[in-house]
């Protein structure tokens, strides 16, 4: 029992599309490489599917291009001619293009401006007040995104600044690090180095009894060597 006839119409399924003719494509790629064979035949099959995929049968004794030049030879026509004035025309609307473009910068930097007209003048005024309020608006903006970031950083140092002085105050009044407050025995000082990344402090022991004698051993001034105390 034979197969029936399959009506010749799109098929609206897309599997059932693709899957035909995946199946056919590779019928007619055989059947041409059947006549390659047995009638020493020249063939090239060049297809396309509906989803844009390539596929390609040729003779292995020639080449695609050998193809459409004895196409062109049997026809009479130049297909490469065409397709070269094509490719020119398209390079003189580029060239065109260029040209304009070169010519609108010169004017912009003010050059070659003497053979515009008043109107053309009017109109490159405009478009040059058009591009410097562009550029205002991106100076002001970069100046303001500066500005946040110098304030954040300003209250960055702020913050460390209090959160050292707060710690200054509490080692000072820890025993432990033998600062006791004694108003007129001692003096204190504070240096902060690149704004208040460092604190450093120091004090006179009031306890040594060379800092109300002049007597003393090792340093002018009756100050021992252990008279100096580093927080």
């Amino acid at each position: 029992m034979g197969r029936g006839k399959i009506e010749i119409k799109r098929i609206e399924n897309p599997t059932n599309r693709q899957v035909t003719y995946s199946k056919r494509r590779n019928g007619i790629f055989k059947k041409a490489q059947e006549l390659t064979v047995l009638c020493d035949a020249k063939v090239s099959l060049i297809m396309f599917s509906n989803t844009g995929k390539f596929h390609e049968y040729i003779s292995p004794s020639i080449t695609t291009k050998k193809i459409f030049d004895e196409y062109q030879k049997a026809l009479g026509i130049d297909l490469w001619s065409t397709h070269y004035e094509r490719m020119q025309e398209h390079l003189k609307k580029l060239k065109e293009i260029n040209n304009k473009l070169r010519r609108e910068i010169g004017h912009r930097i003010g050059e070659e401006l003497n053979d515009l007209s008043i109107e053309e003048l009017g109109g490159l005024e405009q478009k040059m007040d058009a591009s410097l309020t562009i550029v205002r608006e991106r100076k002001y903006h970069v100046l303001k995104t500066q500005t946040e970031t110098y304030r954040k950083w300003v209250r960055n140092l702020e913050e460390r600044h209090g959160n050292l002085l707060l710690d200054y105050e509490a080692k000072c009044e820890d025993p432990q690090y033998g600062l006791v407050d004694n108003d007129g025995d001692y003096d204190s000082a504070a240096a902060f180095s690149n704004g208040v990344s460092n604190l450093y402090a120091f004090r006179l022991q009031p306890s040594h009894p060379n800092l109300h004698h002049g007597g003393g051993g090792g340093v002018p001034g009756g100050f021992g060597s252990h008279d100096l105390c580093l927080a």
